[in-house]
C-alpha cells in the first residue's frame, strides 16, 4: 500500500510540477527501472505504447531522460536528485518570471476616494500563512510582539527573521505556550523579551467536545497590525489546514486590547503604554 501510495503523489506532485499525467507516470516508471523499452515502459506505467514516446521526447527536452538510440530504443530517468534539481530550477525560473510579468501589469485606478481606518482579511495554508508572518515582521519598524501556541509554528525562516529585526533596533517580544518552549526561544534569541504567555486557552479550549481549535500564533506589528492563526487538531493529535486572519491600521482603542492581552505573562515593566492619539 505505502508504494502505490508513494507512486499516486509521486505522479501527482510531478503534474503541480508542470508535467502532463502520461509524461509523469513514464517518469516515474522509468524511476523504478535501471532502463526500459517503450513496451515495457507502457506495461508498467499503463501509459498506452502509441503515447509513450510523446511524452519521452518531451521529458527529454526537460533534460529528465535520456535515449540510447539501439534497435529497440532503450529509455533511462536520469538520477533522481539530478531530475529533482532540473525541476526546480525550472520551477524557480517560471515564478521569477511570473513575479516580474504581475509586477509589470499596470493597476487599475479606483475611483473611490474612502480612506480606509482598518480592514480584516483571511488566509489559508501553513506556506501562506508563514510567508505572510515574514513579510509582516520585515516591514516592522518598532516592535514585533509575537505568540506561540505550538512549537511547530518555531522555523529557522522565524527565527533568523526576529534575529534580524532585533539587529537593526526593533523591539521584540516573544510569548510561549509552556516553559520548555520559553527556554528555546531565549537561548534561540537571547536578547529578546522572552515569557511564558498567561494566555492558557492557546491549545486548549473549555468546551472541549466542541471545540478542537487550537491558537498557532499571534503576532502584533507596531501596534496596528493584527495576525492570529489557528488550526483544528485531530484525534490522532495531528493538526489540519492552519488558517489566519490579519489586519492593519485598527482603531488605537482595539490595539491597547489586544497588546495587553497578548502581553499577559510579561512584566509590567516591559509593558509599556501605548501613546493615545
Amino acid at each position: 500500500m505505502k508504494d502505490v501510495s508513494n507512486h499516486d503523489q509521486a505522479v501527482e506532485l510531478l503534474q503541480q510540477l508542470g508535467l502532463k499525467e502520461y509524461e509523469a507516470k513514464c517518469l516515474v516508471a522509468l524511476s523504478k527501472l535501471p532502463k526500459a523499452t517503450a513496451k515495457e515502459i507502457s506495461e508498467t506505467s499503463e501509459v498506452p505504447r502509441t503515447r509513450v514516446y510523446d511524452a519521452i521526447r518531451v521529458l527529454e527536452t526537460k533534460g529528465l531522460v535520456e535515449i540510447q538510440h539501439s534497435n529497440p530504443q532503450q529509455f533511462r530517468a536520469v538520477p533522481i536528485a539530478e531530475a529533482g534539481e532540473t525541476l526546480r530550477q525550472e520551477y524557480e525560473s517560471r515564478t521569477e518570471t511570473l513575479v516580474e510579468a504581475l509586477a509589470d501589469i499596470e493597476p487599475v485606478q479606483s475611483d473611490s476616494t474612502e480612506q480606509i481606518t482598518h480592514e480584516v482579511w483571511s488566509l489559508t495554508g501553513t506556506t501562506a500563512i508563514r510567508n505572510r508572518t515574514q513579510q509582516l515582521i520585515d516591514g516592522a519598524g518598532e516592535e514585533i510582539i509575537l505568540i506561540l501556541g505550538r512549537e511547530e509554528v518555531v522555523t529557522d525562516d522565524l527565527l533568523d527573521n526576529l534575529r534580524v529585526a532585533q539587529e537593526t533596533g526593533i523591539r521584540v517580544l516573544i510569548g510561549t505556550s509552556d516553559d520548555t518552549l520559553r527556554e528555546r526561544m531565549q537561548n534561540e534569541i537571547p536578547d529578546a523579551s522572552v515569557f511564558v504567555s498567561g494566555l492558557e486557552w492557546l491549545n486548549s479550549s473549555p468546551i472541549q467536545e466542541a471545540d478542537e481549535t487550537v491558537i498557532s500564533r499571534l503576532l502584533l506589528i507596531d501596534q496596528n497590525t493584527i495576525l492570529v492563526s489557528s488550526a483544528h487538531e485531530t484525534a490522532t493529535g495531528g493538526i489540519n489546514t492552519e488558517k489566519a486572519v490579519f489586519g492593519r491600521g485598527f482603531d488605537n482603542g482595539l490595539v491597547v486590547i489586544a497588546r495587553r492581552l497578548m502581553a499577559t505573562g510579561l512584566p509590567s515593566v516591559d509593558d509599556p503604554e501605548i501613546v493615545e492619539d
